[in-house]
């Protein structure tokens, strides 16, 4: 099929966020993700990784060998470079990428999308209350940072038990099998700037191995809820949210807590400094140092390229109906206030 047809199909799917859903995320596309996992789970190594890097050396291969053609053939040239962009943009919407067009979160939940600075003030402080108490429950000193004491290795094998509480709440957050790794990218990935990905084309849910351990599980669940579905930033945060926040493990649970308090805290930045100073004051003081450690890893790593990859990268969530790009990881607070809101303790 020639990319035209293609991408005038995926903007009409777009005006049908109820059909997309049901037929395609709730429908055809478990059954994909599945077969996947299946698939390339069992393997120790990032399969997509290779895949890339295979298809990056045949790509300047091909260029290279018909560099000639461009002059000759201009015509035929240009027809086999669009039929091979017409393929993979076919594939990529095929087997994840339609879940962009699929119905908010917000709405399948119920929630409402919009909240006043007061509600967040007064989650935000009770998220504070809980990730306090952990943060003393595991250091036993409130000046401390915490330290996590969990293998990375650990945390991807611990990661689906965290999905299987939810499940009971939400049966379409069922995650077996599993498909977790570490990207053979690592280094390249973390500067560029990113923590993680999901491979559409093998369905593998990719973490950055560098990253701290503080951010592994909340990263590692993140990728989790794309590969179940949840293509949009905040959505997949929420998720990722709630996935650790109801695991059994206390290091779990400390940092899906701080994770939310983290946006929460930046949103009230943003919008009330006074009232940020007020509260910011109520956090322990190793939970900032947790933070901090987290500002430090990137800051040492940050690089004159990077931006232009966060940019590429914005422009491609906004072509997929996220208009805030990048920001659209920050869009998490009003789904964690509204549902905090109407769920009872």
């Amino acid at each position: 099929m020639s990319l035209i047809p293609q991408v005038l199909l995926v903007k009409l799917a777009g005006n049908y966020p109820d059909v997309v859903e049901r037929y395609y995320s709730a429908g055809l596309y478990p059954v994909i993700s599945k077969i996947f996992r299946f698939t390339l789970g069992w393997l120790p190594f990032s399969f997509g990784d290779l895949l890339y890097t295979f298809a990056g050396i045949y790509m300047l291969r091909w260029f290279y060998k018909n560099r000639k053609r461009l002059r000759q053939d201009t015509k035929n040239y240009l027809i086999d470079v669009f039929a091979a962009v017409a393929f993979v943009y076919m594939a990529f919407h095929l087997f994840w990428g339609l879940n962009y067009y699929r119905l908010p979160l917000h709405k399948s939940l119920n929630l409402e999308h919009d909240y006043t600075t007061e509600q967040l003030a007064k989650v935000t402080k009770s998220l504070i209350e809980k990730a306090n108490a952990l943060h003393f429950k595991i250091t036993k000193n409130d000046t401390l940072k915490a330290e996590i004491k969990l293998s990375k290795s650990a945390i991807f094998e611990m990661v689906p038990a965290g999905y299987a509480n939810l499940k009971k709440q939400f049966p379409e957050l069922n995650y077996s099998p599993t498909s977790l790794k570490k990207s053979i990218y690592s280094y390249p990935l973390t500067y560029m700037g990113f923590s993680g990905y999901l491979n559409p084309l093998t369905n593998e849910a990719q973490v950055d191995g560098l990253i701290p351990v503080f951010k592994f599980s909340t990263t590692s669940a993140h990728e989790v809820a794309h590969q179940l579905g949840f293509a949009a930033e905040n959505e997949a945060n929420f998720i990722a949210f709630m996935a650790t926040t109801n695991h059994d493990n206390i290091y779990f649970k400390y940092s899906g807590y701080t994770f939310a308090l983290r946006f929460c805290l930046n949103e009230i930045y943003r919008r009330d400094e006074a009232l940020y100073e007020d509260i910011i004051c109520s956090v322990n003081t190793g939970i900032l140092k947790n933070y901090k450690e987290v500002r430090d890893f990137w800051e040492a790593h940050k690089n004159p390229v990077e931006p232009y990859f966060k940019s590429f990268y914005g422009n491609f969530l906004k072509a997929n109906r996220q208009s805030k790009g990048m920001q659209s990881y920050n869009y998490v607070v009003a789904l964690i206030v509204n549902y905090l809101e109407n769920t009872p303790e």
